[in-house]
């Protein structure tokens, strides 16, 4: 586990230039695709959180938004990929599933990238179905977990 790391939720331009960049790089960059196509039309009423070391580099990065009463989304999660493996996912996941339990969210729901099947298998989430090819080219699986 890495010390002096926070989880916060990005407040100034700054911090949501670093937070989007991030999202575009790990997510996007790979993919050819623009910057922008990292952000959707659910940015503004989304809460978005961010893991940062004590220098404020950014290593990890995920949002979560209400579905409904009772189902939250969790989307465009990603970790620095030096940082994989040492336990910053599964501490942004607990932070964004604790986010979901506060607004009173008794389901969780993600779209999984196919590496990602089992890091979220792990976390307690199931595979629901098979869903869309993101860009034609990553296979995803809608998961569920229940709070």
């Amino acid at each position: 586990m890495l010390k002096n790391i926070k989880i916060i939720s990005p407040q100034t331009l700054i911090e949501f230039e670093k937070y989007y960049y991030f999202r575009w790089y790990y997510l996007r960059k790979d993919l050819k695709k623009k910057k922008g196509t990292e952000k959707d039309e659910l940015e503004k009423e989304s809460i978005h959180k961010m893991v940062i070391d004590d220098n404020n580099q950014v290593l990890g990065v995920g949002r979560i938004h209400q579905v409904s009463d009772i189902e939250s989304q969790i989307r465009f999660f990603a970790i620095h990929h030096k940082y994989r493996r040492k336990g910053l996912g599964f501490l942004l996941m607990k932070d964004l599933e604790t986010t979901a339990k506060n607004n009173n969210s008794k389901i969780i729901i993600l779209n999984a990238r196919i590496n990602a099947v089992d890091f979220y298998k792990n976390l307690n989430y199931e595979v629901i179905e098979k869903t869309n090819l993101l860009f034609g080219v990553i296979q995803h699986f809608k998961m569920k977990k229940v709070l």
